[in-house]
């Protein structure tokens, strides 16, 4: 499941705080129409068959088709010139970290 950062949570609070969405309101994750690309976008509420990652401060939606695409990713967010930007990054699979050779 797509997981969120503080950062990214934070971010699409603000974002749907100043888009006055209502409290079942959102940021939705989705393909494009010709499956090359993600977009987010504000939206009232999720669709019938997205994903729901719904946190203290944040709620994001991810669509059927792009869930499997994001299963094992993170959202972040942070500034940028042009406002806030969002990154997708993988995440770490615990079972290829390194053993501590101190607890081998």
């Amino acid at each position: 499941m797509l997981t969120l950062t503080d950062n990214a949570q934070a971010a699409v609070k603000g974002l749907t705080s100043e888009a006055n969405l209502p409290d079942s309101g959102g940021v939705r994750i989705a393909l494009t129409a010709d499956q090359s690309q993600l977009e987010m976008s504000l939206v009232t509420e999720p669709e019938e068959n997205d994903e729901v990652i719904e946190t203290d401060e944040a709620k994001v939606f991810v669509s059927a088709d792009t869930s499997p695409i994001l299963s094992r990713h993170t959202l972040d967010a942070g500034q940028t010139a042009d406002g806030i930007g969002f990154s997708l990054k993988p995440q770490e699979d615990p079972a290829a970290a390194p053993e501590d050779p101190e607890t081998a």
